[in-house]
């Protein structure tokens, strides 16, 4: 709880409005709850009404400063429909079609957050990944300074000997398969950006493998050797903070007394806060072990690369974890220098 503390308490300072699309959920109904009494901000709910109030009742969940939104209803839907069947055109869409996605709560609450009625969407604990991924890409778009959009999971373990403090940004763990040399450094570049701007603090990204500096040799291997130069190479022409070194075995980005033995001189090893895995097998088998044998408290996917602040839950999260999504959400849509007064505004990529 140390390290989602201190994000509620950066965002009480900046309180942002979050949708959430599936609005009768009950771990969505809890999360919402606290979200609002925490003065974390404010809470949308997306869905029918009715079932939505019987939903809270059954629970006891007060929805007093929460707000309702049925997409089929809303006044907004008829301009939300004219913006996606534009969004849309080269693909062929017609009007019929795109209002019948904006009455899809994904999809309206994607387009909230991009026309800016809201500040952050989180969806996905009854859905599975490609229903709530499919609008957010289609809606949201990747960002002007990005090329590729991935997930992160935040990870805060016990034993605060590892990562920063114990806290371990993993990525990609839930949107590319297996990503080229350029897609991997992306996905290290902007997993740093968001290590950075939680944290306050440089991001030491170790882009992981099962060899450590030429130990073994193939094709995936040189693939992990090719991202980490590219991932130095642009964190220099953009002015990037943060350290990056691979290809790394995973003790040797953790353990220092194993990275001392195999690469002394690295400025991560041994210090990794951020692990970049190879593919999403091993990224999303990983995270799931961290979570679970490790009983280290979970938050995301958060993704990453897009134009406005998105994630997409497990179906197994809990509302503990949703709520601290949801806090990392709206903290991501708060500029670097407004959270960490003082800073380098130069840094704050």
């Amino acid at each position: 709880m140390r390290f989602i503390g201190s994000i509620y308490e950066k965002l009480q300072r900046h309180p942002k409005r979050i949708v959430f699309p599936e609005g009768a959920e009950p771990r969505i109904l809890q999360a919402a709850r606290q979200f609002h009494s925490l003065r974390l901000g404010a809470p949308i709910l997306l869905g029918d009404r009715t079932e939505i109030k019987n939903a809270a009742s059954q629970l006891n969940v007060s929805l007093e400063g929460v707000r309702i939104i049925n997409p089929e209803q809303s006044e907004d839907l008829e301009s939300f429909t004219h913006r996606f069947e534009l969004l849309r055109r080269s693909k062929g869409v017609q009007t019929h079609e795109a209002r019948q996605a904006m009455m899809n709560p994904n999809y309206y609450g994607a387009m909230m957050v991009a026309t800016h009625q809201a500040d952050g969407v989180i969806s996905g604990a009854s859905e599975v990944t490609g229903s709530t991924l499919r609008p957010f890409f289609q809606v949201i778009k990747v960002a002007p300074h990005a090329t590729t959009a991935s997930s992160c999971m935040v990870m805060e373990v016990e034993d605060t000997r590892f990562g920063e403090d114990g806290v371990l940004f993993l990525a990609d763990c839930g949107v590319i398969p297996e990503p080229t040399v350029d897609q991997l450094a992306d996905i290290a570049l902007s997993t740093a950006g968001l290590a950075r701007q939680l944290l306050g603090r440089r991001p030491r990204v170790a882009l992981l493998s099962y060899s450590t500096k030429g130990s073994a040799t193939h094709s995936s291997i040189g693939r992990v050797q090719a991202a980490t130069a590219l991932a130095i190479q642009k964190a220099r022409e953009n002015r990037i903070e943060a350290d990056f070194d691979g290809e790394l075995q995973v003790d040797a980005a953790l353990i220092p007394h194993i990275a001392n033995r195999k690469i002394p001189e690295s400025k991560v090893a041994g210090r990794a806060n951020v692990l970049i895995f190879p593919d999403l097998n091993s990224g999303n088998i990983a995270s799931k072990l961290v979570q679970h044998v490790a009983k280290a408290n979970a938050y995301g996917q958060i993704l990453l690369g897009l134009d406005r602040p998105a994630a997409d839950v497990s179906r197994g999260s809990n509302a503990h974890d949703i709520l601290g999504v949801a806090a990392i959400v709206g903290l991501q849509s708060i500029a670097y220098s407004e959270l960490h007064p003082g800073s380098d505004p130069s840094s704050q990529h």
